[in-house]
């Protein structure tokens, strides 16, 4: 082994956990990831590239230790309740036993992947309140830690169900409401420039994204690139007293917390949304075009 630093990365075959592990791996750091199935593709990938694979699961407490010794640092993210994979309780669980387990290890250095709406004032939405918990739990810890809380996800835009395959798209915001995306890939990005600064974030709480648009700024490249007129709108009242889900989200959006506040100054080199749809979002888009399933999307 050299002498690089080492992250023990979770959900490192997902969407945040996969991009930090290639941010890391590129600037030359020593890459450990948790693995269900060493041999599905994800894993497979992440072999090609240099990580080193421990297989284990979030239900197996012994694998994760054995996986977090030594290293120095932990990327710590969970799958969440609305993905229909996991339980509130099971994410609150998995969360604060990662923590607990950084400071049995003397890990140097955890940083927690949260949401953009947690906070100290209950949302009354459980995808991010049992974030809330395991932010709560990681601050009382003797542990240097940084909590991200990233922004709504490009990729969530042009997953099927908001319309585009019927030329149009809908959303939470108003028309010229305002609200942050992040792109996956600028995660990792982000969270490897944290890692290798811990002097300056330990300790620290932040909201991350890579762009803000209107809706009706997302009516105009999303009409661009797709050669026709793609009109905007906010889910209607019928959808929005329809899903009690969707209604919480948002009022969030209206209320400021789902909308974003992070730095975008200081982010400026990450994707705009027309560039990430000019480039590595123009496949997805081109899929939702065409595709009527309802959106789901796997941290």
């Amino acid at each position: 082994m050299n002498n690089a630093q080492s992250v023990l990365v979770f959900g490192a075959t997902g969407q945040q956990g996969g991009s930090v592990a290639r941010a890391l791996l590129h600037r030359g750091w020593r890459v450990r990831a948790l693995v269900r199935d060493p041999f599905s593709a994800g894993a497979a990938a992440l072999a090609a590239r240099g990580a080193e694979l421990v297989v284990g699961t979030f239900e197996d407490r012994a694998a994760m230790r054995s996986a977090m010794a030594g290293v120095d640092g932990v990327f710590s993210v969970q799958p969440s309740s609305p993905g229909g994979t996991v339980t509130d309780e099971q994410e609150v669980r998995y969360g604060i036993t990662i923590a607990d387990l950084a400071v049995e290890c003397a890990v140097k250095h955890l940083v927690y992947s949260s949401g953009s709406a947690t906070g100290e004032t209950p949302t009354g939405v459980a995808h991010y309140d049992t974030k809330a918990e395991i932010e709560r739990h990681i601050r009382r810890l003797p542990l240097a830690a940084t909590i991200v809380r990233p922004a709504t996800f490009m990729e969530l835009l042009v997953m099927p169900g908001f319309g585009l395959d019927e030329g149009r798209f809908q959303f939470f915001m108003l028309p010229e409401g305002r609200m942050q995306v992040l792109a996956v890939e600028d995660i990792g990005h982000l969270v490897a420039a944290v890692f290798a600064a811990p002097a300056r974030f330990a300790g620290k709480t932040f909201e991350i994204a890579s762009d803000s648009v209107t809706g009706r700024q997302l009516e105009g490249l999303f009409s661009t690139a797709a050669g026709r007129p793609i009109p905007y709108s906010r889910f209607s009242d019928e959808v929005l007293a329809a899903s009690p889900f969707l209604h919480k989200l948002t009022g969030l959006v209206d209320d400021g917390r789902l909308a974003g506040h992070a730095d975008l100054d200081a982010m400026r080199q990450l994707h705009t949304f027309a560039g990430w749809l000019a480039g590595p979002g123009r496949p997805a888009f081109e899929r939702a075009l065409t595709s009527a399933a309802s959106w789901a999307f796997d941290r």
